[in-house]
């Protein structure tokens, strides 16, 4: 018999209004047409464009004036290529350059799923029994780029949700490059991401064992300077790249955290920042920070990424190392355990993994920790979120794969002070897709990157079919309760499967089942 588990009557829906003001650039040669052509027109001619353009699109965005002054500076070379002085051109002529390389984007426009939900750093001015929470979603515009956006929602003393209203503005972030870089520790990624290795081996002769984003770009571009052939360029410039995975993003203090969109900025994420775990972290002394796991991605390379905050304002970012940071479904345990850090994760894409770890961005010796069991599950099993903590040990909710690519969530008890250890696993889905929730963007599939506890109620966010998000509870002790249940029978299961393997007689699935 499955567990009783309420829907509420909540859906957090995607909004197409809600768009960034993005760089756009075809190319350095249409570039150069398109500052010529407009260098050409007189000065009242563009006032008259511009000014209606400002009018319009001030309606919009936060300051589009700043954007638009950011897009034209960001053309200075090619401004000295048609040696045209940058600083002599007028406040109006700027703007007007600076909108023809600006487009809009809708962030939330094919796509809006896969949440994570956390304890808003903010808890004041509440009444007994409330909680401020952080939701993060997995948002996908045009080209089916993924970014992180967020809600707030605040939860009441009778578990009622309200996710409060988005704002009417979203603002990227300033980018930050101040990375000190290990030398071993980047080559060694470099190396995972199949660039050429005579190339790897003479920038890495240049370079001393901590070093700069500034050494790295000095040393590539003096190598570049020497190569003849385009494809050997590119080498180099696949460093870069790797490079600019690490970075920070500031946002402004007087944005709404709806306000905040982390968009894919390095080349390694150009083609989205998927499925962000976020986890609120207690360190042995007290202290805490937020840090999220995501996958990054290039369309062909996935890299395991980790994202910092103490506040939701101040990100930073850098790529995840070793033989356990690999593929997708990373997701970090909220504490130390017996002194290292511990992940969950699927490098296989098939199986569930833990691992452990004295440094938090390095991952090694990943073991075993779940296959698939149930029909449900038979094609993948993975996480849905960092595991949270009880008493009675680590509860994991689990998505499992079955027949028709049908995404069902299940869940999982592990022991407290040896997480690689299952006590129980459910064996029937926690949640499957109703009538109402199978059909949208990706038919069939129930998703979540993380749950919380509030008033002895486990509260699941999930995608649903990968078009909006919808809440789920259940009660805590129940749950437990019914792991315990069910990991009893699965062991009585196990030990009578195992005993007929002893006397040589044929195992079936049904046996285990």
């Amino acid at each position: 018999m499955r567990l009783v588990v309420e829907r509420k009557p909540i859906r957090v829906n995607p909004d197409p209004k809600r768009v960034i003001a993005r760089f756009f650039f075809n190319g350095n040669d249409r570039a150069k047409e398109v500052i010529e052509r407009v260098m050409e027109i007189s000065e009242a001619a563009a006032f008259s464009i511009v000014s209606p353009l400002l009018q319009e699109y001030s309606k919009r965005h936060r300051n589009i004036t700043r954007v638009l002054n950011r897009h034209c500076s960001r053309l200075k070379p090619l401004f000295s290529e048609l040696n045209i002085d940058y600083d002599t051109l007028t406040v109006y002529r700027k703007l007007l350059i600076g909108s023809y390389f600006t487009h809009e984007y809708s962030i939330e426009s094919a796509a809006f799923f896969n949440p994570s939900i956390v304890e808003d750093p903010d808890q004041s001015e509440l009444q007994e029994g409330q909680k401020r929470m952080i939701i993060s979603f997995r948002a996908v515009g045009e080209g089916h780029i993924s970014s992180i956006t967020f809600r707030r929602a605040l939860v009441d003393q009778n578990n009622n949700i309200t996710v409060l209203p988005a704002g009417s503005y979203i603002d990227e972030a300033e980018i930050v490059r101040n990375a000190v870089y290990n030398k071993k520790l980047f080559f060694d990624k470099a190396v995972a991401t199949q660039i050429n290795i005579d190339v790897l081996k003479e920038l890495e002769s240049k370079l001393d064992h901590h070093f700069e984003y500034s050494n790295l770009r000095s040393a590539i571009l003096d190598s570049q300077k020497l190569q003849e052939s385009d494809m050997q360029k590119l080498e180099y410039d696949k460093i870069l790249w790797l490079a600019d995975s690490y970075y920070e993003i500031v946002f402004s203090l007087d944005t709404d955290i709806s306000d905040r969109v982390i968009f894919p900025i390095s080349e390694y994420e150009r083609k989205g920042i998927e499925d962000a775990r976020f986890v609120h972290f207690k360190h042995d002394d007290d202290t805490s920070v937020y840090y999220a796991t995501y996958t990054a991605y290039d369309g062909a390379l996935i890299m395991p990424k980790l994202l910092q905050t103490i506040d939701f304002y101040n990100f930073k970012i850098m790529p995840l190392y070793g033989a356990g940071a690999q593929n997708k479904n990373l997701a970090l345990f909220p504490r130390k355990i017996n002194g290292k850090y511990v992940m969950i994760s699927r490098i296989d894409g098939c199986n569930n993994y833990i691992m452990y770890s004295d440094k938090i961005n390095i991952w090694e010796k990943p073991e075993l920790l779940q296959k698939p069991k149930f029909n449900w599950e038979f094609i993948q099993i993975g996480n849905c979120g960092s595991p949270i903590e009880t008493p009675d040990g680590w509860i994991m909710i689990t998505h499992g794969v079955g027949p028709m690519r049908r995404y069902v969530l299940g869940a999982s008890l592990l022991k407290l002070d040896d997480p690689a250890i299952e006590i129980g696993r459910l064996r029937e889905p926690l949640l499957i897709p109703n009538s109402e929730e199978r059909e949208g963007y990706v038919p069939n599939v129930l998703y979540s990157c993380g749950a919380i506890v509030h008033n002895g109620k486990l509260i699941i966010p999930y995608g649903v079919s990968d078009s909006s998000t919808a809440f789920a509870e259940l009660d805590l002790n129940d749950l437990i309760n019914k792991l315990k249940e069910d990991g009893a029978i699965s062991a009585q299961i196990d030990a009578e499967a195992a005993e007929k393997k002893k006397k040589g007689e044929k195992v079936t699935v049904a046996d285990n089942a």
